[in-house]
């Protein structure tokens, strides 16, 4: 495999739940990367105004910019970073059709599960975004993003006239775990999707799967079946290891430890930009002549009059 010459610059959301990156189409650029040896930088958004605005995964080498994690393989391929050049023709076209699976099978119901839902949105999902985000996009950047799942959810999977969300919700989760299974029977006792060695199948499967393994949501029927299939939690746990555990801890912190670190970075958050806010207003007042205080001159009471009167 040729190295790149040029710096290669991955933008994406940063890691949590023990993940790299807590973002399904980021972790799927990042493994892919690691998996074909190209030398690629992280470089988070999270705290800055990127965050509402980006299109991640983007990446950037030299002066081309590419987004999307089909079009970054894509490119890493033609910069001779491949980690499928050993799979035959079958098994080129079984990938194919696994990654369209994902999309339409499993998608929805992830995004279901992170952003629609109401108990893991409230304790998981928007907390650590809003964490991650500055103010005042803490507040924007989360409901936002679950603004966009719902639409997309409903634009895939709400037949004409479009259906409610609690209309399809049995018939995402049910898709979601038929897919699971099959993956899962695909896999068997193997460490990976085809042969020794990882390909980009397997930076999908790992990508949709990682997130709904380790993060640790109250509400969740699709994450208690995964935790069924042995076979994908290992080989969640094996990418991990093998390919992240000097970046990332494997182990995921407990609900209450992220829920008390998300809201003290938050709190952290809003104290400074309000202090800031408040000194700013201070200079302000301090330097502007039209800002001080007017103190009129005392009137003379009634009694001082008076005695000021000569008798």
């Amino acid at each position: 495999m040729a190295l790149s010459m040029e710096l290669m610059e991955l933008r994406c959301w940063g890691g949590g739940w023990g993940l790299p990156s807590v973002h399904t189409e980021s972790l799927i650029v990042l493994a892919y990367s690691k998996f074909s040896g190209a030398q690629v930088t992280a470089s988070p958004i999270d705290w800055t105004w990127k965050t509402l605005s980006a299109t991640v995964p983007e990446l950037v080498c030299g002066e081309s910019s590419v987004t999307d994690p089909t079009q970054i393989l894509n490119f890493l391929r033609k910069q001779r970073f491949n980690a499928d050049y050993e799979l035959t023709a079958r098994q080129g076209a079984d990938t194919l059709a696994y990654i369209a699976l994902l999309e339409e099978k499993l998608r929805p119901a992830l995004l279901h599960t992170f952003w629609v839902d109401a108990e893991n949105y409230a304790n998981v999902t928007r907390p650590w975004f809003a964490s991650h985000s500055p103010f005042p996009l803490n507040f924007v950047v989360p409901l936002r993003q679950a603004n966009i799942a719902l639409s997309r959810i409903l634009l895939t999977k709400g037949e004409y006239p479009l259906n409610k969300i609690n209309e399809i919700e049995a018939k995402l989760y049910s898709d979601a775990k038929e897919c699971l299974n099959l993956l899962s029977y695909r896999l068997g006792t193997a460490n990976y999707f085809f042969g020794s060695s990882p390909t980009s199948l397997d930076a999908f499967v790992f990508g949709f799967l990682a997130p709904l393994y380790k993060a640790g949501l109250p509400s969740s029927p699709l994450q208690s079946h995964l935790s069924q299939l042995e076979n994908l939690t290992q080989f969640c746990d094996n990418i991990l290891a093998v390919h992240f555990s000097s970046s990332e801890p494997s182990s995921p912190p407990s609900v209450q430890e992220t829920k008390d670190a998300n809201l003290q970075k938050l709190t952290q958050l809003v104290n400074k930009e309000s202090n800031l806010i408040e000194k700013m207003d201070d200079n302000l007042r301090s330097s502007s002549p039209q800002h001080r205080p007017h103190r009129p001159e005392p009137k003379p009471s009634l009694a001082n009059e008076n005695n000021s009167t000569p008798a």
